[in-house]
């Protein structure tokens, strides 16, 4: 079958999906306990969660493993968005720092020409994954950072590109620096539908790029064949302390096991360890008497 992409070469385009797969690869070692905990996870928030969505423990942490996963994985798809351009006639992604720090440099000696008329040689790009992900101060940071460039070059734009946009746009963009409104015809919002469509001179470009993503990441996996499976270890750590705690229903004991996660060395907390480094059964009777409403009196 021929290859569908004006724009990249079916081997660029392998390539840069391999590059992104193995950045999740980084992502798969399993965890265990100490790395589910490397960041000090919230127990309170993980008891009301499981509480209130009804859901068990192993899903509880499973989830939590994910949602850990996935918030790396972000980076990694910002990896993808940025670094597809290298392979992009008239586009340069620079090193990190260089070039001013600029994501993408788009280039063009028969001009650009931007909404409104104006026409440029450059325009130089900030990405980002998704429209909300700047607050005010890294709005105004970024802003202030292009005009700036604008100052300094008459003959560019600046470009914010949104990965996921409120909406297929090329506008002006306005947002507030030192608490003003501001705004510029030369520094805009763009979605990325529109960039592929400046840089490429194809409208669907960006379309037909999601069209055959699917069936090449699949190839590319499939390929690999050295892709790692997790053997995460965090549930099973937690049941063997929740062990330890006695008499306590199983429910209550994932919950004391939770809260050591992070509040091991809070008031109350650490009375739960005692001299030879074991669980304190006595006072955890005690917790889980107070929690039935059996026992009155304070706990510290």
């Amino acid at each position: 079958m021929s290859w569908l992409l004006n724009f990249i070469s079916e081997e660029d385009f392998v390539k840069h999906i391999g590059e992104t797969i193995e950045k999740y690869g980084e992502k798969l070692e399993s965890y265990d306990i100490k790395c589910f905990n490397k960041n000090i996870i919230d127990p309170i928030k993980l008891i009301f969660d499981k509480t209130v969505y009804q859901t068990s423990w192993e899903e509880m942490v499973g989830n939590e493993i994910f949602r850990q996963r996935d918030k790396s994985n972000n980076n990694d798809i910002g990896y993808f968005h940025q670094r597809i351009f290298q392979y992009i006639d008239k586009c340069k992604v620079p090193e990190n720092g260089k070039e001013g720090g600029w994501d993408v440099i788009y280039q063009n000696d028969k001009g650009i020409v931007l909404p409104g008329g104006d026409m440029v040689h450059t325009v130089f790009v900030e990405m980002k994954n998704k429209h909300n992900t700047m607050n005010s101060a890294s709005a105004g940071k970024t802003y202030i950072k292009m005009q700036s460039q604008l100052l300094s070059d008459d003959d560019c734009a600046c470009f914010l590109v949104e990965a996921i946009a409120q909406k297929s746009q090329n506008i002006k963009w306005e947002t507030t620096v030192d608490g003003k409104r501001v705004s510029h015809k030369r520094i805009r919002r763009v979605s990325l539908d529109q960039f592929y469509a400046i840089t490429t001179g194809e409208e669907n470009a960006f379309y037909n790029m999601c069209m055959v993503l699917p069936e090449v990441i699949e190839r590319v996996v499939k390929q690999g064949g050295n892709a790692k499976i997790p053997h995460d270890t965090v549930l099973q750590e937690l049941k063997n302390i929740s062990a330890l705690s006695g008499e306590l229903t199983e429910d209550m004991a994932m919950a004391v096991a939770v809260y050591m996660l992070g509040f091991n060395s809070y008031f109350g907390f650490a009375n739960l360890i005692g001299n030879n480094n074991t669980v304190n059964i006595n006072y955890l009777k005690r917790i889980y008497a107070y929690a039935k409403g059996l026992e009155t009196t304070t706990l510290f």
